[in-house]
């Protein structure tokens, strides 16, 4: 007998998560929690966020900015997305976004970059 739903027999995992880097002002680096968290920065490299959404990065920049669900650094000293940094990995299914979310901030801390978020 055929199967006569529109459903398919299971989920599809949707690619509509991303990860982005925005970059910060330098002021951050002046931040206890983020010396704390960047022992082996370059001082001569930017700061970033790294994070992790659902939504279209240029979109989720704008909400941090407009403080809607924002990472404080973000909503403070975000300048700009950094798209030469991350635009190559998008999109992905949620559970690969969570995972290169990490792997992405701890890859870029390792290059040098002060790093925040990417939890």
């Amino acid at each position: 007998m055929k199967r006569r739903t529109l459903r398919p027999l299971r989920p599809r995992q949707h690619q509509h998560h991303h990860v982005y880097v925005v970059l910060l002002e330098a002021a951050v680096a002046k931040l206890a929690k983020v010396r704390a968290e960047n022992p082996k920065r370059d001082p001569k490299k930017p700061c970033v966020y790294v994070g992790m959404t659902g939504l279209a990065p240029e979109e989720r920049f704008a909400n941090h900015k407009a403080g809607i669900k924002a990472a404080y650094v973000v909503k403070r000293y975000g300048v700009r997305l950094v798209p030469e940094l991350y635009a190559h990995l998008n999109p992905m299914p949620y559970e690969a976004a969570v995972q290169m979310e990490v792997d992405l901030a701890a890859d870029l801390r390792r290059e040098g970059y002060t790093v925040t978020g990417g939890h």
